[in-house]
């Protein structure tokens, strides 16, 4: 698809059915992609694997003593994200001024800003702040070269910063979605359920909902 250099996300989360993590670290290695990002859970043993292949890693964080964990694990940069980010939060609501400022102050490696950051503005503060530079996600999806939907588009550009909703943090895994039914649904459950099964929400959060989203348009077909 292209011959520019390319990075590969793996985001280690718990699941019903995991991945096979360390064979996509061992395809990613073999096929010599050079820079990989990982998120999520104890990412020790990949690291490991893919420092083996002279993979340079990013990993992204969102609290300081997880950050300094990694750096003892041999990450090369960091993504800090503070809890204004789309996706996994963590779980301790620390804003990107908190966190940027902290990081300056602790941090051994270089490290990048996440979560809030859209424009020329944002990276000026984040850059002022001690970051090296910016991560930006969601606003990428907005770009005339990004294959979603066009509703979906329109949906982000024409969304209030009260339109997104945090989602399963009784299960610890929190996470910040487009606010729609689905959220509302997963969020009752989350609120009434006597057992607190995480098969409860299951079929409402899967990441096959959420991929249909960004094909069909429809904002309330799943989490996204």
């Amino acid at each position: 698809m292209t011959k520019k250099p390319f990075g590969v996300n793996l985001t280690l989360l718990p699941s019903l059915n995991p991945p096979d993590y360390a064979a996509y670290a061992r395809v990613i290695a073999e096929e010599g992609v050079k820079i990989v990002e990982t998120a999520g859970h104890n990412p020790g043993p990949i690291i490991a694997q893919l420092k083996k292949a002279n993979i340079v890693i990013l990993h992204k964080c969102t609290t300081i003593r997880h950050a300094k964990s990694a750096i003892k694990l041999g990450v090369d940069f960091l993504s800090i994200d503070g809890f204004e980010c789309a996706g996994h939060v963590g779980e301790h609501d620390l804003t990107s001024f908190i966190l940027l400022g902290r990081a300056r102050q602790e941090l051994t490696v270089p490290f990048i800003a996440s979560g809030g950051f859209a424009e020329g503005r944002g990276l000026a503060a984040a850059l002022a702040l001690g970051a090296e530079g910016i991560n930006m996600g969601t606003r990428f999806l907005c770009t005339a070269e990004s294959p979603i939907h066009q509703k979906i588009k329109e949906a982000i550009v024409h969304a209030q910063e009260t339109d997104t909703a945090l989602v399963m943090r009784r299960w610890r895994n929190t996470s910040r979605y487009f606010a729609n039914t689905v959220t509302e649904a997963v969020l009752k459950i989350e609120k009434e359920s006597p057992s607190g099964e995480f098969s409860e929400i299951a079929p409402f959060v899967n990441g096959q909902r959420g991929r249909q989203v960004f094909l069909n348009g429809d904002i309330h077909h799943g989490v996204s």
